[in-house]
């Protein structure tokens, strides 16, 4: 799924979230990348056909998606472990929402509310918004047994994960209009996790 600067950069990346947070950061991390590979991998043929498949990435989706959660996993001692579970919970609903939410439903683009094709940034659907609490959920029930926090941080590392996602497809109409690239969405996305965690994760 990565080329060789992808993998590179994300071996690094896992260097330094070992070394600064644990195995507990870098094991939650290593399920994100599985669980991403699973969903991109989902209905692969389908996604094709629509012209929306990724099938190899590269160290620019890798530093956009994983920047600051390495970031936050470095500066844990200070921090502590809720921004970094609330920034990953907010790629990994953003990522669900990406691959599976343009499975289902009628998108509609948030710059107009009008129908739009599948894959187009600032375009939303109903299905997207559920997987994609349902992919940050995930991460809060991971980190329940990593990081022993409980069932109600859990939930809401899954809605601010979920608002991430909207942000991302707020800042995906700018994208769209030629006012940024996805990387920047996908790093927007991924700030605002982080900041909710700080914010009301303690």
């Amino acid at each position: 799924m990565l080329d060789t600067g992808g993998i590179l950069l994300a071996t690094l990346m896992g260097v330094l979230i070992f070394f600064f947070g644990g195995s507990n950061y870098l094991v939650l991390m290593l399920c994100f990348f599985v669980l991403s590979i699973i969903v991109t991998g989902y209905e692969h043929r389908v996604k094709r056909e629509m012209g929306i498949y990724e099938h190899e990435r590269g160290w620019e989706n890798v530093l956009s998606n994983g920047a600051l959660p390495t970031i936050l996993a470095v500066a844990s001692s200070i921090l502590g472990p809720m921004p970094y579970l609330a920034c990953l919970g907010a790629v990994m609903a953003d990522k669900f929402a990406s691959e599976l939410g343009v499975l289902g439903g009628n998108p509609i683009n948030l710059k107009d509310l009008k129908p739009a094709k599948p894959g187009v940034s600032g375009a939303v659907t109903i299905m997207g918004f559920v997987v994609s609490l349902a992919g940050a959920t995930t991460i809060g029930f991971l980190a329940m047994f990593l990081f022993n926090i409980d069932a109600t941080q859990a939930l809401l590392i899954g809605i601010f994960g979920l608002a991430g996602s909207i942000i991302d497809s707020l800042f995906g109409v700018l994208e769209e209009n030629g006012i940024g690239t996805k990387g920047t969405t996908n790093f927007i996305c991924s700030l605002t996790g982080a900041i909710l965690g700080v914010i009301f994760l303690k």
